[in-house]
């Protein structure tokens, strides 16, 4: 298995980078990232109308030029063409898999790997629950070393809060961080609980700022963007996880923990984001944040290691 290639299409998107990395190292290939940045007027058109896709990329681009791998892995719009386009110089010998449903047609790709809530249908799809990501039991063990000397102040139990951002479906404001933290404070109250808190990227700085202040005097630490990432290092030591509602790839990697898993912001409403986290609660992964602190017990979701043994038996790399 080892040496067989396998090229990995990032435009730098984080959460596309989780979960395309993690399901091409579960695969056991030897993994090679390819930057590219697609120009206009290619990057604002849809994938069907991208002309000779692998000639018009920018200047910050890796090239993209045999030998082709033997397998080309992507997740997201901006790389649907270029994978397509890869297959077709390789003469069909290249593994086309494809994260995310890709909005063309599914005979382009050997694997499309989409959640449930896309509601992509083909006999090449994989449908998962959650997100495929890049978080293993040995990556929390090592995280878990790394920053348990930083918590060992906190008291137990330990509540780890995974903040998102707004998107077209979800609003993570100041008025849902208000909320969130009248029920922090509760949990640290009632039940004693210390807190840690890893915004994203995406956090807006006036939501990080509520926050801050609101748990100013509860036993609290919020990662404040310097020094090493603690994100999986609060998977790794949390007691209880309490995650935004706007992040699937989140509520996934929360899931695989196997802790009990609290998801803040819910609204109710129809949407993929709804859809998923309804069906997260009805299969017994997770529940609505109410500042109330419960045990509940389910198989951790692992979804990256069930996607990578269809694909590699249907490879015959077992």
């Amino acid at each position: 298995m080892a040496n067989k290639v396998c090229w990995v299409l990032s435009t730098g998107i984080i959460g596309m980078d989780n979960q395309s990395f993690g399901l091409a190292h579960a695969l056991g290939l030897e993994v090679i990232k390819k930057t590219v940045v697609p120009t206009a007027p290619w990057k604002y058109l849809p994938p069907q109308l991208w002309i000779r896709p692998l000639q018009f990329l920018g200047a910050d681009s890796d090239r993209l030029a045999p030998p082709w791998p033997d397998v080309v892995v992507g997740t997201g719009r901006l790389t649907v063409a270029l994978s397509i386009a890869i297959k077709r110089a390789s003469a069909g010998r290249t593994v086309n898999i494809r994260i995310q449903n890709p909005q063309v047609a599914l005979r382009h790709f050997d694997w499309v790997v989409a959640p449930l809530h896309d509601r992509c249908n083909g006999a090449n799809v994989i449908e998962t629950l959650g997100a495929v990501n890049s978080v293993t039991a040995e990556r929390l063990h090592r995280a878990a070393e790394q920053f348990a000397p930083q918590l060992a102040h906190l008291p137990r139990p330990l509540l780890g809060v995974l903040v998102g951002g707004t998107n077209r479906s979800v609003r993570i404001d100041t008025t849902l961080a208000n909320a969130l933290a009248d029920k922090l404070i509760h949990a640290a109250t009632a039940h004693g609980a210390g807190i840690v808190v890893t915004p994203s990227r995406r956090t807006a700085p006036e939501v990080v700022d509520v926050l801050r202040q609101r748990l100013s005097n509860v036993s609290s630490v919020i990662w404040d963007g310097t020094g090493a990432n603690p994100y999986l290092g609060y998977l790794a030591l949390a007691d209880y996880l309490v995650v935004t509602a706007d992040s699937v790839n989140m509520a996934s990697e929360a899931c695989f923990t196997g802790k009990p898993v609290f998801i803040e912001g819910l609204t109710g409403a129809n949407n993929k984001f709804e859809q998923f986290h309804r069906e997260l609660q009805v299969r017994g992964y997770t529940r609505p944040f109410t500042g109330e602190l419960a045990d509940w017990h389910y198989p951790p979701l692992d979804e990256t290691s069930r996607v990578a043994s269809l694909i590699k038996q249907s490879m015959g790399l077992n």
